[in-house]
């Protein structure tokens, strides 16, 4: 998935958080919301004018970010 043609961010948009594009719907809530055991399906219909691919690119791009940190051992 291609996550950049579903996802934006500009600092005049939610202080530059990513966002999916055309919305003021931050990546984090849509993540936060699957973390909270919301199915695809609940969060599509609680928020009208989004698709299941901008779903699919917030998991894409969280995924992109992840794979490039590191977790220090404590």
């Amino acid at each position: 998935m291609d996550y950049k043609s579903r996802l934006s961010s500009s600092p005049d948009v939610l202080l530059g958080k990513p966002v999916i594009k055309n919305t003021r719907i931050a990546v984090d809530l849509i993540l936060e919301r699957l973390g909270d055991g919301m199915s695809i399906e609940e969060i599509l219909e609680a928020s009208p004018g989004i698709e299941k691919d901008d779903i699919l690119a917030c998991i894409s791009y969280s995924s992109h970010v992840i794979s490039r940190e590191s977790l220090l051992a404590s």
